[in-house]
């Protein structure tokens, strides 16, 4: 049995962190999905950036597109990507009872902090993908959490995304369980819905790691304490008296969900942020990079606990050694919503050049 598969069955799901149609059309997705256990894919602002602005796959569309507006030609090219890798992974959706076999997409990064205009936007873009395996990705921002719930609401798989810190991680949980009980309480289903919490990992050591002394213990560590303690307050969560009224009407737990997975501190195992983080119920979407490295060398083992002592005394002595975990993981937040910006900046000018080349080509 194939790494990949035992890292499965171990409870992981197996996301890719890149999705392009290049990916797609090739029919390297699919063989994914047959041959590596992946059971789905997440999408950012930054990934389809580079998958437009390095393809001519999506040359033909744009000349053909009926749209001049940077952000609507963008929704026509990735829409139609995001609803095709959906309709590849559909088998696995069905054979997972619903649990398993989505495709995120995010909304724009210009109304990260805007919820109304949050709530707007993922409404339209869940009604135009129109498939029960899709997700649509919303910031855990101050403005994202009323989104969350609001989504929630309105039965709209939501994937919280930049998600760094414990406290907010709380506020997450509180927005998905609120928006479940809301429709409950007004006799609508809630069986169908899924959501998954994506904590982000390797860019907290990036962090910590500038803080403490070189050859400290507890470099590398810090990042992989953070999100166990996300692990076991999910699980305690799932014990909790709120959560057993919402199972006992059908509701599906949010799973954690691991990103920022790829080791980009070459000192550190390439498998590092896989490894150390296997348990049951979790979510990793890994780059590819990653995803192969597992299937190469990586080694299956329960990583991850209901109760971590651990994690919670790495944590204690990481402040001791002057790291300030809450002023890392705001950081964090702020600058993955200004890199998601930079990212989209660029690539609705990437999409006018080329819409232009192509039509001139015409």
């Amino acid at each position: 049995m194939s790494r990949l598969r035992r890292l499965h069955d171990a409870g992981v799901s197996i996301w890719l962190d890149t999705l392009s149609r290049d990916l797609i059309d090739g029919g390297a997705f699919a063989k994914l999905i047959a041959d590596c256990a992946v059971t789905g894919a997440t999408s950012n602002p930054t990934i389809f950036a580079r998958a437009i602005a390095g393809s001519d796959a999506y040359d033909d569309q744009l000349r053909d597109a009926d749209a001049t507006d940077p952000q609507e030609l963008f929704f026509a090219l990735a829409l139609d990507d995001v609803g095709r890798a959906a309709d590849l992974l559909l088998a696995v959706f069905e054979a997972s009872g619903g649990r398993d076999g989505f495709v995120s997409f995010e909304c724009t990064p210009d109304v990260a902090d805007d919820t109304s205009a949050t709530v707007g936007q993922a409404l339209d873009l869940w009604r135009r993908l129109d498939r029960r395996n899709v997700m649509i990705k919303v910031p855990a921002t101050e403005a994202g959490i009323p989104a969350i719930e609001q989504l929630t609401a309105h039965g709209v798989n939501v994937n919280v995304t930049l998600l760094f810190s414990l406290a907010r991680y709380a506020q997450v949980v509180d927005a998905y369980l609120t928006g479940l009980e809301q429709r409950v309480a007004a006799g609508r289903p809630v069986d169908a819905i899924a959501s998954v919490a994506s904590f982000f990992v390797s860019r907290v050591d990036g962090k910590a790691d500038a803080v403490l002394p070189a050859g400290s213990p507890l470099r590398g560590r810090v990042a992989i304490a953070n999100a166990r303690r996300a692990y076991a307050l999910h699980r305690e969560g799932l014990s909790g008296d709120r959560w057993g009224a919402l199972r006992e009407a059908g509701a599906r737990p949010q799973r954690p969900l691991w990103a920022s997975t790829g080791t980009k501190d070459p000192a550190y195992s390439d498998v590092l942020y896989v490894e150390q983080l296997i348990g049951p119920g979790v979510v990793n979407t890994m780059p590819e990079a990653t995803l192969r490295a597992f299937a190469d060398h990586g080694e299956v083992a329960r990583t991850l606990r209901d109760a971590d002592s651990d994690s919670e005394d790495t944590l204690r002595r990481a402040a001791e050694a002057g790291v300030d975990l809450d002023a890392v993981t705001a950081e964090l937040e702020r600058e993955g919503v200004r890199s998601f910006c930079d990212s989209y900046r660029d690539l609705r000018a990437r999409i006018v050049a080329k819409s232009g080349r192509a039509r001139s080509r015409a």
